[in-house]
């Protein structure tokens, strides 16, 4: 069965009560990307609360930053799990208007915002992505390259001694297809390291 993300970011903002509620529906690869997202959005908005739940695969969590436990974090990660999605980081920044909400104000205030924010996400199938090194001489690197712009493949990492070393990251399922493929292009000299 297909897992999906998000095409790309979403966004919208609701008011409650004067509080103003920011939220942020973010495709992420990982916690790790997630955190980083995270400190973006803390920086960028000197906000009372900066509420969030993640779905990730076996790196999902969530957070109240702050309010009451079980009135953020959860709901968000709630409306993430009915809409289906992994990959995901859902962030509700919160401007405090003067004006208390109650648990259950504010339980329905971070439903209402990051579905709000859903209800206008595209989903698409999530491809897991995976990370191979190809190990070559310098008179493969130009041929290589091109084989790396034409097949859904992420140059991330390059490294030039002896030999040139290229980091790709690609679809998980293509690697080992790939790996042959490349060793093909290149007349057997490639050598090649699937990572997990």
């Amino acid at each position: 069965m297909p897992t999906y993300t998000l095409a790309s970011v979403v966004s919208a903002e609701i008011d409650v009560r004067k509080s103003r509620f920011v939220v942020l529906a973010i495709p992420v690869a990982d916690r790790d990307a997630a955190m980083r997202e995270l400190e973006r959005l803390r920086a960028e908005h000197p906000a009372t609360h900066v509420c969030w739940a993640l779905l990730a695969g076996g790196q999902s969590g969530m957070s109240d930053d702050g309010e009451p436990s079980g009135t953020a974090g959860r709901p968000i990660l709630e409306v993430l799990r009915h809409h289906e999605v992994d990959g995901v980081l859902a962030a509700v920044i919160r401007y405090y208007g003067g004006i208390k909400l109650g648990a259950g104000g504010l339980v329905r205030a971070y439903t209402d915002a990051i579905a709000s924010a859903m209800q206008r996400a595209e989903r698409v199938e999530r491809i897991e992505r995976g990370v191979m090194a190809v190990e070559i001489d310098y008179a493969d690197e130009a041929r290589v390259r091109r084989w790396i712009e034409q097949n859904d493949a992420e140059l991330v990492e390059s490294e030039y001694g002896m030999t040139v070393r290229l980091v790709v990251r690609m679809p998980a399922a293509a690697r080992e297809p790939a790996a042959a493929e490349l060793r093909d292009l290149t007349n057997g000299r490639a050598g090649i390291e699937v990572r997990a």
